[in-house]
């Protein structure tokens, strides 16, 4: 269980550190038909792996790879909703939860395969600029959204907040990624919290998985500021469709 462990880690920390998100999205089925934990424990695991991964993958793009601004405005208004999405948890049959986790990710996964044309949006202007009039509701309503389904999947949004900077509010990959990141320790931290009053994890899996994950996402981060926006968009969205095929799948078996 504990090699196991480590091996997803591996995987899942690279993913973090390559595209700036859908750790989780990796973490959840890895934890619960890799490692064989519940989904009531690999939930609140995989934010740990997540959060700690991002927070490690961050560090190559601290400078010049972060909308600090905007990703706190995201990251605020993802905190009081992943509390929602926590309580809407404990009130759902696991089956549910995972057919819903794969229907979001087949939604987040075509939407980075669509071909789209270079362009700003209200948060990043072609000139450089933010029409801040336009930006912050949509900001706002991301942030909101994401939290949510962190406290209710799991997840640290990446693999909704990536095609939300990117598709949505106009901002190119390399700060995309960085960004997103942020915002994934953010959320991570929240839905984490929110899930304290009924906590039951395997420390070793989980500090196995979270140390493996820390590693390799720094090691990828690294390696993918040097990567094209299109081969990092056009690779996230083919691995989310076929992790929700296969999460799919597993939750019609259940």
């Amino acid at each position: 269980m504990i090699v196991t462990a480590a091996a997803f880690g591996l995987l899942v920390g690279g993913l973090l550190g390559l595209v700036g998100g859908g750790g989780a999205i990796l973490a959840v089925p890895a934890l619960v038909y890799g490692v064989g934990i519940p989904l009531a424990a690999a939930i609140p695991s995989s934010l740990v792996v997540v959060g700690a991964s991002s927070a490690v993958a961050v560090l190559p793009r601290l400078r010049n790879g972060v909308n600090w601004r905007l990703a706190l405005i995201i990251g605020a208004a993802g905190m009081a909703t992943a509390y929602l999405g926590a309580m809407v948890n404990r009130l759902l049959d696991p089956k549910v939860l995972l057919a819903a986790f794969a229907a979001i990710m087949v939604l987040a996964g075509l939407r980075m395969l669509r071909t789209t044309q270079a362009r700003g949006g209200a948060c990043a202007l072609p000139g450089g600029g933010v029409n801040w009039r336009s930006c912050l509701p949509k900001a706002v309503a991301t942030g909101a959204v994401v939290g949510f389904l962190t406290g209710l999947l799991g997840v640290g949004g990446g693999f909704l907040i990536v095609p939300a900077l990117s598709l949505v509010l106009g901002l190119p990959m390399a700060l995309t990624v960085g960004s997103s990141l942020v915002i994934i320790v953010i959320n991570s931290l929240a839905g984490f919290s929110a899930h304290l009053g009924d906590l039951h994890l395997d420390w070793a899996v989980t500090g196995t998985f979270a140390g493996a994950a820390m590693i390799a996402s720094l090691a990828a981060g690294r390696l993918g500021t040097g990567i094209p926006d299109r081969v990092l968009k056009r690779g996230f969205g083919i691995l989310v469709l076929v992790i929700a095929a296969y999460v799919a799948v597993q939750a019609l078996m259940a």
